[in-house]
């Protein structure tokens, strides 16, 4: 039970290693995921490890949430005068 625990964490980092390789690799089609498996388990590994990662990782998502008001709107389509009112 011991050597398990102990190969643990260096067998998952060998894991990590290997899902990165693979998702590195050449593709015919993009993906539309932004985010990858290997970088959100490096991500949860780091937090796991330090605390204060995890506080970042928390910030980064309520960030995200955050509401952005100035770009919400979109450029017109046509001309605009603003002498005609249109």
């Amino acid at each position: 039970m011991e050597t398990v625990l102990a190969l643990g964490l260096p067998g998952m980092t060998l894991l990590l290693v290997a899902v990165g390789a693979y998702e590195m690799r050449p593709k015919r089609r993009p993906s539309k995921l932004k985010a990858r498996l290997s970088s959100t388990y490096l991500d949860e590994v780091t937090a796991f490890l330090y605390g204060t990662k995890r506080h970042e990782l928390d910030h980064r998502d309520s960030v995200e949430m955050t509401l952005d008001e100035e770009a919400q709107g979109a450029p017109p389509l046509g001309v605009v005068d603003l002498d005609k009112g249109s």
